[in-house]
């Protein structure tokens, strides 16, 4: 009979999710995994197989997260459509402001996945499809309110500016990675509002 787990197991994701966003996938052994999660080598194997299916559980995890900030922020209806993105653009900076304070900037482990995994690892590139039809309808839906309001009149079509937006906030990023500040990473945010 198997022995019931000791730990708990979103606290391990959680703790996984960190060390893979923070090295990336390659660069974080099993052994650092092992220390970050404070399990033994055989808990971890025990519960999560590999360490690729204890990468693919974080990951799905960050996602979900991620998902669930972006829709609580581009549904909320004391807000505008524009004030809505604006607001989404808001807790990208902050968020990314924060990384820095605490002495990193580990950028988006979507982000980081999809440079270092998606052309090669069939399961990471389907977590992040998903990921990323979920981040387009959300901002598909709150482009679309912003036209209907007459606060978005960009030519481009909804799905293009839902693709714009996603992208933007991924320079977003990939910039404070670089060393952006806070103010620079805002007009980049300004620069798209503008565009809208």
């Amino acid at each position: 009979m198997a022995r019931p787990r000791t730990f708990d197991e979103d606290r391990v994701l959680d703790t996984a999710m960190r060390a893979f966003w923070a090295n990336g996938y390659e660069a974080t052994s099993t052994r650092d995994l092992c220390e970050a999660v404070g399990l033994d080598r055989s808990s971890v194997y025990n519960a999560f197989t590999s360490k690729r299916e204890l990468f693919l559980r974080a990951l799905a995890r960050y996602v979900d997260l991620t998902s669930a900030d972006l829709t609580r922020v581009l549904d909320d209806p004391e807000r505008s459509p524009i004030e809505r993105i604006s607001a989404l653009f808001d807790v990208v900076v902050e968020g990314e402001a924060a990384n820095r304070r605490e002495g990193y900037g580990p950028g988006c482990l979507t982000v980081n996945t999809t440079v270092e995994l998606s052309g090669r690892d069939p399961e990471a590139a389907r977590i992040l499809e998903r990921d990323l039809e979920r981040r387009l309808e959300a901002l598909r839906a709150v482009i679309r309110a912003g036209r209907a309001a007459g606060e978005i009149t960009s030519p481009r079509d909804d799905d293009g500016l839902a693709r714009f937006v996603n992208a933007v906030i991924a320079g977003i990023r990939v910039a404070s990675q670089g060393g952006a500040g806070p103010a620079s990473l805002r007009a980049i945010a300004d620069c798209a509002l503008d565009a809208l």
